[in-house]
């Protein structure tokens, strides 16, 4: 082919294609200027070596590229690249960039108009009853302008719940440990780190709480909040500060912040802000003139007005500069992307900062890492939090969801109070014939009158008032139906559950828990999967800035090494400490009513300890082996169990006490009777005989007869001891019964507390044998 003046031509041959591919390799001839610089190249593309045109030759010593070498001795991969840029082309991409972030602003307009409204409908300007011909367009003096509460308390109770569980009091982190080799040297890392970062958190970035607590109030209003996670260059540590939607500029033909053309995010910041960055070379050291006025768009004016605040700052010297940080993809004159040597055209990720009142760009920077410079690919600064999906980039949220429903229910109530107050307080016509009044206004105080002129007319004729309504019952009903059908949706009604019903099982009542918070609990969701990718954000930023986490007071005492953190962020892994399936405490108590209930059902199949602590941790202790007892005691039997023992105890000795006199009373008995039996027999013996000697006298028929009733009051006696030895023998036999029954009832008491305390069974069950085997009572 010709040959151009001035060119020569170099000749090379493309990396060939995998082994045993017949494709003939591609020769390139490139025609480079007669005298220039010749580079040779590698497979990759990376310039090794350059012959110069004055004969020298650059060659790379170490086999990294001579690019790469080139660019460490300026600097780090994300220092600012402007002063590499020519003029020309910085101008160029400022002028592009700020037509495209104008389309994006002009994309949302409708949705903005919208936020406004809504900013204006949570009422929380302190409004009177306004006058004829203002602003709002009253047609009536003293018409009221109180508005309704639906849309407030929905965001407001939504803010409460979102925060006691994304945010709880000892850290929102917790670390789940993914290591294969886990051991107790592992475990203990884990702990020391999840406590550390709980601890930089809520002590370190002070600033974390109270900034995501705000952000989930604007979240639940207007449906879309974002998390920018970043190394502050100021304070010199990993950051996660709430962005909001209105200064997150995308626009609405995005349907995520990673398919978005430009991401844009608006800040202002203070002069002497700037100038610390500008100290730092982060920004370019440029004078920049003084700030311009902002313009406020219409939900910045009515956020402004809500709070009672200026527009814009009087003195030009106290405003604060309106920055634009714009991330997107460039091809840049000069950085372009090169594959195998040759420039493809690829635009790649860049950020690019620029003064919005001097349209000066103060910084270019890179955005994607070094290892992805072959196609390289955005790095993620932005965590988008979403209430409800919506159709465009921004969702939706509470304002579009009870909007219209509060409009209505504003102007409802409106219409109530007016009408009760020109009912209660009518206006009038006078009669055009009566006498000239000194005013038409007459404010009557209660017990006073005033002086109406009627030119001998009755005031009655003269003066008529003007037929108002009273408040509609029909109005008011139909207001409590639309509160009603609003608290609903929105996730604020009060949940009836059970009500009058003590024995309501647990499952049903989660049941409808579950239905009543169905919404909220898929929103719940979407925020502990958005909180789990800013961990991992902030993981990356400890990650590239380790000495942040290293050099700050842990209170876990580990002591930390660079190489020690970088490997328990390999093991393990930063997630929420919230509960994705559990979006409240209500539901959480349910639960745990749930796990006791069926313990109390299988004793046998459930560890009592386990379940007791997870009920303590639900009800919100921390701690909650502080409450448990020691371990050497926890296999006796409880208190209560231990008492009815020992009144069992004292029982039986009482009852054998009572036994053994009541047999040595039965013997002494029975002694008694064969006494006297034997005292009668003799008596009859002796007073019957003849006496044997002839000379000795018989007894007289009286004698006989004193002595036969002498035997028969003995044998009397004798049965009445013996009825009486039964007597005491039955009661004594009554008695016993009556223990063994109370004793029985006692020990149907015992099973049941045992029963309730499954760890103490197998000891209790062997004293419950134990006093029955002393006591007499049959086995079960």
């Amino acid at each position: 082919m010709p040959l151009t003046p001035g060119l020569v031509p170099n000749i090379r041959q493309t990396p060939q294609g995998p082994e045993g591919d017949i494709d003939l390799p591609e020769i390139m001839v490139e025609m480079i200027e007669e005298g220039g610089d010749m580079p040779e190249v590698d497979d990759a593309g990376n310039i090794l070596r350059i012959e110069h045109g004055d004969g020298s030759v650059t060659v790379s010593l170490d086999g990294r590229p001579i690019e790469e070498v080139e660019r460490g001795t300026r600097g780090g991969w994300f220092d600012n690249l402007i002063d590499e840029i020519d003029n020309s082309e910085v101008n160029r991409i400022v002028s592009d960039l700020m037509r495209g972030i104008e389309d994006d602003l002009q994309s949302r307009k409708d949705w903005i108009e919208d936020r406004a409204m809504g900013i204006k409908l949570m009422g929380l300007k302190v409004e009177i009853p306004g006058l004829q011909g203002a602003s709002d367009g009253a047609p009536v003096e003293g018409m009221s302008k109180v508005r309704h509460p639906l849309l407030l308390e929905a965001v407001l109770r939504f803010q409460a719940n979102a925060r006691s569980e994304l945010l709880p009091t000892d850290g929102p982190v917790k670390v789940r440990n993914d290591s294969l080799s886990g051991g107790i040297e592992t475990d203990q890392q884990a702990d020391a780190l999840e406590k550390d970062l709980n601890h930089y958190l809520t002590a370190i970035a002070t600033e974390y709480y109270p900034d995501s607590d705000r952000m989930l109030l604007m979240l639940g209003f207007g449906g879309t909040s974002f998390k920018k996670v970043y190394n502050c260059p100021i304070r010199s540590r990993p950051v996660s500060e709430t962005v909001d939607a209105d200064d997150l500029i995308v626009n609405n033909a995005a349907t995520d912040l990673a398919n978005a053309k430009r991401v844009t995010q608006r800040i202002f910041m203070r002069p002497s802000t700037v100038k610390r960055l500008q100290i730092l070379d982060v920004y370019k050291d440029i004078d920049l003139q003084t700030p311009n006025a902002p313009k406020l768009d219409s939900l910045q004016r009515e956020e402004k007005a809500q709070q009672g605040l200026m527009p814009e700052s009087q003195n030009p010297e106290d405003r604060d500069r309106e920055i634009y940080e714009c991330y997107c993809e460039l091809d840049i004159s000069g950085l372009e992307h090169k594959h195998k040597g040759k420039v493809t055209g690829l635009e790649i990720p860049y950020i690019v900062t620029i003064d919005v009142s001097s349209r000066q760009a103060l910084s270019i920077v890179r955005n994607y890492n070094e290892e992805t410079k072959k196609l390289p690919v955005a790095r993620k600064r932005f965590v988008k939090y979403t209430f409800v999906p919506g159709m465009g980039f921004y969702d939706i949220g509470l304002l579009h969801i009870l909007g219209n429903t509060t409009n209505a229910i504003t102007a409802a109530w409106r219409e109530l109070l007016d009408a009760g107050m020109y009912s209660n307080f009518p206006g009038f016509l006078m009669a055009d014939t009566g006498a000239r009044q000194n005013t038409n206004i007459f404010r009557v105080p209660p017990g006073g009158g005033a002086l109406v002129k009627t030119g001998g007319m009755p005031i009655s004729q003269a003066v008529m008032p003007l037929p108002y309504q009273p408040p509609s019952q029909a109005l008011m009903q139909l207001v409590d139906n639309m509160a009603t059908t609003g608290q609903r949706i929105g996730g604020t009604s009060e949940s009836m559950v059970g009500e009058g019903k003590a024995e309501l099982p647990v499952g049903t009542a989660m049941a409808m828990i579950e239905q009543a918070a169905k919404v909220m609990n898929a929103v719940h969701k979407r925020l502990h999967a958005a909180q789990a990718e800013e961990f991992k954000l902030l993981v990356e930023c400890f990650r590239e800035n380790p000495e942040a986490f290293i050099e700050q007071k842990c209170i876990s005492r580990q002591p930390w090494t660079e190489q020690m953190f970088q490997e328990a962020l390999q093991n393990c892994e930063l997630v929420p400490q919230a509960d994705p399936n559990t979006a409240s405490h209500a539901q959480r108590l349910i639960k745990i009513m749930a796990l006791k209930e069926l313990q109390a059902a299988n004793p046998s199949m459930y560890d009592p300890i386990a379940i007791d602590t997870a009920a303590l941790k639900a009800i919100g202790w921390n701690n909650p082996q502080q409450f448990l007892a020691p371990p050497q005691t926890q296999g006796k039997p409880p208190p209560e169990v231990q008492k009815v023992m020992a009144e069992l105890q004292i029982k039986k000795q009482d009852a054998d006490a009572r036994m053994i006199e009541a047999k040595a009373h039965e013997a002494k008995t029975q002694a008694e009777i064969q006494k006297m039996g034997m005292e009668s027999q003799h008596m009859a013996a002796g007073g019957l005989a003849t006496g044997g000697p002839a000379d000795k006298q018989v007894d007289t028929p009286v004698d006989q007869m004193l002595a036969q009733a002498d035997i028969m009051d003995a044998q009397t006696r004798a049965q009445d001891v013996q009825l009486k030895a039964q007597f005491h023998a039955m009661e004594d036999r009554n008695r016993d019964l009556d223990r063994q029954s109370r004793e029985r009832v006692q020990l149907l008491n015992l099973a049941k507390e045992v029963m309730l305390h499954p760890a103490t069974a197998p000891e209790a069950e062997r004293d419950v044998a134990q006093v029955q085997r002393e006591i007499g009572l049959p086995k079960p």
